[in-house]
Order: C-alpha cells, then sequence, then structure tokens
C-alpha cells in the first residue's frame, strides 16, 4: 500500500477530538497508542510494512491518543491517567461503529487495553500485549529508560533521537531517522513530560484477574529493558494468558523477525491460537565467527582470521545475539560451549 488510509476524527466525552485511521478488512484489531503520530509512522518502512501486513488479514484501527500526532494537543495536563485513555479508546469505536474488537496494548496502552477488557468484557474479542505492564512504573523502571526521560524536558530533540536508537536498535539504522522524527513530531516536551508522569501512578493491577478476553503476552527485550519476570507475573494472573518469549533482544514486534511476529499476532487474533516459533538461524559465517568468538579470539582477530572488516565482526555479532536470544559476549559464549556450532 503506497497511500496511507485517510485521517477520521473521533470526540471523547470531555470533548478531546481524537485522529485515527482504518485500513484493511477482516476482525478487528485495535493497534493502540503511546507517544504516536500515525502520520508519521506511516513513512517508517518497518511499521508500514506492519500495518499494511496485519491488514491482509485485519481491519486495523489506529489512533493518536490525546496531546498527540493528529489528536487534540490543547489538552489538560493533569488529566492524562488511565480514564482519560478509556475515553479515548471508547470515543474511536464508537465513532468507527465497532461493537468488538481485539486490543494490541503496546508499551504505554498496555495498562489501559487491560482495565478496557476488564471493565467492557462485551466490546473485547483478544488482547496482545507487549511491552508494558498493569503498574507502569514497572515497566518505566530500567535504567536506560530513566535516562531517556531525563532528557524530555531537557533537550526534546535529543531525547528523539536516543528513543529511536535504544528502541529500535543500531542494527536497523536505515529506520532510525524517520523513527525520531516521528517521536519528535508526535507532540511537545511539554505534554511528553505529563504523559510520563501520569504513567508513573497508573496502575490496573485490581482489573488483571477480571480480563476474560484471551491474552497473549510477548516479550522481547534486551538486557536494559524490562526484566522478563514482570511479564511471566502479567500472564500468571490472568485467567487466560499465555506468555511468548521471542527471540532476540530488539524491545519492539515487527522489527526483528517481522514476518513470525506478523504470523503470531495475526493467527492469535483470528483464531486464538498461538502459532508455534521458527528459530533464526545461524549463517555459515555466523557460525564461524560464534567458534571463533568461543575460542577465545578479539574482534580483531576474527577479523584478521577471516580477513574482513572489524566493523562487519560486529554486525555479525548482533545477528548472533539477536538469533540466538542472547544479551552480550559472554553469553553467546556459554551457548557455543554448550552447542558447538557445526
Amino acid at each position: 500500500m503506497d497511500v496511507q488510509p485517510d485521517l477520521r476524527f473521533a470526540r471523547a466525552g470531555d470533548g478531546v477530538t481524537l485522529g485515527y485511521q482504518m485500513v484493511g478488512q477482516g476482525p478487528v484489531l485495535v493497534w493502540m497508542p503511546s507517544l504516536s503520530n500515525i502520520v508519521a509512522q506511516w513513512r517508517i518502512p518497518a511499521v508500514r510494512d506492519a500495518y499494511t501486513g496485519l491488514a491482509r488479514n485485519h481491519t486495523v484501527v489506529l489512533y493518536d491518543g490525546r496531546g498527540t500526532g493528529a489528536s487534540d494537543r490543547r489538552i489538560d495536563l493533569t488529566d492524562l491517567g488511565v480514564e482519560a485513555h478509556l475515553r479515548d479508546l471508547t470515543a474511536v469505536l464508537d465513532h468507527a461503529g465497532i461493537r468488538r474488537a481485539s486490543l494490541l496494548g503496546y508499551y504505554h496502552s498496555v495498562a489501559t487495553a487491560i482495565a478496557f477488557a476488564a471493565r467492557h468484557p462485551e466490546r473485547v474479542e483478544r488482547l496482545v500485549l507487549f511491552g508494558g505492564a498493569p503498574r507502569m512504573r514497572e515497566a518505566m523502571r530500567p535504567a536506560q529508560t530513566q535516562a531517556l526521560l531525563s532528557l524530555v524536558d531537557q533537550d526534546w530533540s535529543l531525547f528523539a533521537d536516543a528513543a529511536a536508537t535504544a528502541w529500535l536498535g543500531w542494527d536497523v539504522t536505515p529506520s532510525g531517522r524517520l523513527t525520531a522524527e516521528a517521536f519528535r513530531t508526535a507532540t511537545t516536551a511539554a505534554v511528553a513530560k505529563a504523559w510520563f508522569e501520569a504513567a508513573q501512578e497508573i496502575d490496573v493491577t485490581g482489573d488483571v484477574g477480571r480480563v476474560r478476553a484471551p491474552t497473549l503476552v510477548l516479550h522481547r527485550q534486551g538486557e536494559q529493558q524490562i526484566p522478563v519476570e514482570v511479564f511471566r507475573r502479567l500472564a500468571a494472573a490472568l485467567p487466560d494468558g499465555r506468555l511468548v518469549e521471542l527471540p532476540g533482544s530488539t524491545p519492539t514486534l515487527f522489527v526483528e523477525d517481522p514476518a513470525a511476529d506478523l504470523h503470531l499476532v495475526s493467527q492469535f487474533v483470528t483464531t486464538g491460537r498461538v502459532a508455534r516459533l521458527r528459530p533464526l538461524v545461524l549463517t555459515a559465517r555466523e557460525r564461524e565467527v560464534l567458534r571463533l568468538l568461543a575460542e577465545g579470539s578479539s574482534n580483531a582477530g576474527i577479523a584478521r582470521h577471516l580477513g574482513i572488516a572489524v566493523h562487519t565482526i560486529e554486525r555479525h555479532l548482533a545477528n548472533i545475539y539477536r538469533k540466538l536470544g542472547v544479551r552480550g559476549r559472554t553469553a553467546a559464549v556459554a551457548h557455543a560451549l554448550r552447542h558447538p556450532p557445526a
């Protein structure tokens, strides 16, 4: 799809206008926002591919939360708790004439998805949750996240650049500039600061046990991100929850292994079944690099042995860590010692 869908506008109960889009056909999947700019996000190749991939089998609804993107920027900055976000979701569903949908809660919107499913079970078919937690403070606790948030009111442009790098990863840099621009234009520093401050107080743990919708909790995080234990507790507390720990370390969906992520989410939303993950296979060169790494060679030593540049070895190592689902050199060596590369 070369042209993104038209913007539509819904009005929440408190008068806030929400910009949203609909694309595709089939069971409805609402991709709920964090700090978003859906118009700018269509320009990011990986994100556009995710939207169009999901739209092959679903009616995908995208919207910008209050204060962001195409939605009202002039908002009450003291009213950004979960009740405000529930009003936004309700307004979009009602305006679009959607009585029942599956929800994709992503980072900040995980808590809102949980609360909506618990309080309006008749309107939620299934839930897919990634990157957030019912007690949002837990999702914002990692040191890397705190370091990023400290930049919000100090240097908004630097925050956008750093967030794009940290949340997408250096090995997908072709999308980095566009991702940073989407962050930068999503809202203002003042609104972003208010969003994050309000998020620290969001806690819907009391709603988790009342969710009746089948729920798929997904985890793919690097060492500096949210610990997997947060997601294990969430899946265990949900009456019909299942956790899938995805291979890799880039803390996002539809970027590191987009085809597998799309298949997993689409099949669950359509049928309620969880697709079996296909393993990520090392190339012959990656196996060679891993073997030399396990023998104790440095990056420079591996580069000399193979006759290639050190930065190429660094790229190979990043791919190896991602495919093995490990967090660095030590863990990769330990894996190689347990499972010697052929």
